[in-house]
């Protein structure tokens, strides 16, 4: 059942009959814009349901898929968010192409708000509930990982919580490739800049591992408001990043648990073998972590045992210095959508007893959708800083362009996408994926 839906994706012959969504949607209101999308809150006259409707920039879709070699027949991001159905991934109800030639995807309106911004302003809900948040995500991406896939995406702005109930909604899958031999090839550089992993950047072989790098840094963020490197907004930043060990979070983040901080390290290893290497094991300390200082608070899933590489880690040890990597001389700017002393200030810190983190004192908000009483007192962007990451070779920059809401965020879909950055500049090689490995 799996390998023939896997054979769908890959069939060429597949026609996508064309909608008129002007006549089939009730646009509401738009509520987000990517690099690559805009998205409006719709009704669907079929169902009467309130959605998100996401519809790809026919353009620059085109120019990103045109990356990878025509024969590989790489799924559209509407054909693998079909596929997903788990709690903690964004649902999406159907794929098509419009009037237009535009691809667009109708997805469950997801209440709530970016991961980002819970990040940026450390409130309440971030001290109380982080842990549960990275264990949600955590799981949301073991279940991609077993459909065999790799995001190639991991962020916070690829992640939702919704206001009612808190649960984490795992977004976007524009760059999502099969996790096969020839999608996993060296050359295929795509991501996000600040999350991307050595050897992503080096162009060396990738697979799923790539995802738990940037796991690890997005749960570094959620406990600490920063990187663990300084942000990269220029080539001599990003050698920085992959050729020098990242901060210890047991300093920018005073008071964190031992478990957490060492599974979190662990995650950022530059050296392959040194990493997690699955999902699940990482996932598991978090999960022993929360149990045990808040007991009865996490909820373990249907494994009976916990993974070999989780039990030999129970009792972690320091993290050892991450082993510095280099990088080649390349034509590439790579650039994040916030100045880098910004992302460097001190971290906030927290009250005490919750989520694992001593108290101290609330730290200042630096999220882009923040307040503008608060958001213009950041210091002003460079104006060579251009979010995204910039072709030198092809003159191309891909970048946000999501207005900055004037208060808090009003509720926004889980199309929504911000800050997504794109680098390419050499297609894989040419072969054909083997049909035994493609998703199971």
């Amino acid at each position: 059942m799996k390998f023939e839906f896997i054979k769908n994706l890959f069939d060429g012959t597949k026609r996508v009959p064309k909608t008129d969504i002007t006549r089939r949607f009730e646009l509401i209101g738009r509520v987000g814009q990517g690099s690559m999308s805009r998205v409006w809150r719709a009704r669907d006259s079929l169902s009467g349901k309130i959605v998100a409707l996401k519809v790809l920039d026919k353009e620059k879709t085109q120019r990103f898929e045109s990356r990878f070699a025509p024969e590989l027949k790489k799924p559209s991001e509407g054909e693998v968010a079909v596929s997903l159905k788990h709690p903690h991934i964004v649902n999406t109800y159907e794929w098509g192409m419009t009037q237009d030639g535009e691809q667009f995807l109708v997805m469950e309106f997801v209440d709530g708000l970016g991961l980002s911004y819970l990040v940026d302003v450390q409130n309440e809900v971030m001290r109380k509930n982080r842990l549960l948040f990275m264990i949600q995500l955590g799981e949301a991406i073991r279940y991609f990982h077993e459909q065999n896939w790799i995001h190639r995406d991991i962020c916070p702005r690829n992640v939702m919580v919704t206001d009612a109930d808190l649960q984490i909604k795992l977004i976007d899958f524009g760059l999502v490739v099969p996790n096969t031999p020839p999608f996993r090839a060296p050359g295929n550089r795509t991501g996000t800049a600040n999350y991307m992993a050595p050897e992503l950047i080096k162009r060396q072989p990738t697979d799923q591992r790539i995802d738990i790098f940037s796991f690890a840094i997005t749960c570094y963020e959620m406990f600490s408001k920063r990187y663990p490197w300084k942000a990269a907004e220029s080539l001599d930043a990003v050698l920085q990043h992959i050729n020098t060990p990242p901060h210890d979070i047991r300093e920018t983040a005073p008071g964190i648990d031992e478990q957490v901080a060492t599974a979190i390290m662990k995650g950022l290893a530059s050296n392959l073998r040194d990493r997690w290497q699955s999902i699940d094991p990482m996932v598991y300390q978090f999960r022993e972590a929360q149990e045990r200082l808040f007991p009865g608070t996490a909820r373990k899933p249907a494994a009976a045992r916990p993974p070999q590489e989780s039990r030999q880690a129970a009792r972690p040890k320091p993290a050892k210095p991450t082993p510095g990597i280099t990088l080649a001389e390349e034509g590439i700017t790579l650039a994040d959508e916030q100045p880098a002393d910004v992302r460097q200030k001190t971290p906030a810190k927290t009250a005490a007893g919750e989520s694992g983190i001593a108290p101290a004192d609330e730290g200042i908000t630096l999220a882009e959708d923040q307040p503008p009483d608060v958001r213009d007192k950041r210091p002003a962007r460079p104006k060579s800083a251009t979010p995204g990451i910039t072709l030198a070779e092809e003159g191309i920059t891909l970048a946000d362009d999501q207005p900055k809401p004037a208060r808090r965020p009003p509720a926004t879909p889980a199309a929504s996408t911000p800050g997504i950055t794109l680098a390419e500049d050499e297609p894989l090689p040419k072969s054909d994926p083997a049909p035994s490995q493609t998703k199971g």
